[in-house]
């Protein structure tokens, strides 16, 4: 597809997506938006983790215009919650992801269960293209999202972790320890905070050395983190040095696949 035409797209999907409640920018969108784009065509996309819908609107507004079937969203919407933390005395994010969905316009393209993953995943059989783990950031959390779903990736297609590097123990052991490490995943790296892999079963060995000096880096984030604990003071500031010394760019949907077809020659 022309550069032109994902540009214009995204740009499209990221004013819809904007006015919603949530925390993902306009950067990180567009990292985002390339990691999705640059997923196979077959299969589904699924995000665990919606709150009040801001990536949803997006990637559901991307989805459409590419005819990339519906986003599964996977979220109870719960309160009080880890995954929806700033509902005050509100009992759901529920009403808010629904008004978000229709005044953006993008409800037909979203398929909602509202339920936990743990709660979907015994039923689930459907071939995903693209994984989006934005849910429970706590290790335990992370890692059953991404136990559950992992194994149902298509060939070339794409899991993503938001917040990895940011202070949260989940996405940055995941994508360390079952990501980098793993024999089933090739191209890897970080796109803002976004950390993401290509799941690649034939010939991931040709990635392992990329992503084990990715991995040796971004590894010494976690001891700062672990056990849930809090990053403060002089651990603040090793934290952003540590940060700073990970490459971490934000691509281009265009670059994106470029990059990511030259690894499929």
């Amino acid at each position: 597809m022309p550069s032109t035409d994902l540009d214009r797209a995204i740009d499209a999907a990221w004013s819809k997506a904007s006015a919603v409640p949530g925390y993902i920018g306009g950067r990180e969108f567009r990292a985002l938006a390339a990691l999705f784009v640059s997923a196979p065509k077959q299969g589904v996309s699924v995000e665990i983790g919606s709150f009040k819908g801001k990536s949803t609107v997006g990637l559901a507004a991307l989805s459409a215009h590419f005819s990339l079937g519906p986003i599964v969203s996977i979220d109870p919407h719960s309160a009080p919650s880890v995954t929806d933390p700033d509902l005050g005395e509100q009992p759901s994010s529920f009403p808010g992801f629904l008004a978000a969905l229709e005044q953006s316009g993008t409800r037909g393209h979203v398929e909602i269960h509202r339920a936990a993953s743990r709660d979907v995943a015994p039923g689930w059989n459907r071939p995903i293209r693209f994984l989006w783990i934005d849910g429970d950031h706590t290790y335990a959390g992370a890692k059953s999202d991404f136990d559950l779903f992992a194994p149902h990736l298509l060939p070339g297609g794409i899991v993503a972790l938001h917040d990895t590097l940011h202070e949260f123990e989940g996405p940055i052991r995941v994508f360390v320890e079952d990501m980098l490490r793993s024999p089933r995943f090739g191209p890897a790296g970080l796109l803002h905070s976004i950390g993401w892999a290509q799941y690649c079963p034939r010939n991931a060995a040709r990635f392992r050395d990329q992503r084990e000096r990715l991995a040796r880096r971004a590894q010494k984030l976690i001891p700062l983190v672990a056990g849930g604990r809090r990053v403060a003071g002089l651990a603040k500031y090793r934290w952003k040095l540590l940060c700073a010394a990970i490459p971490h760019p934000i691509l281009s949907a265009a670059e994106l696949q470029h990059l990511l077809a030259r690894h499929e020659s």
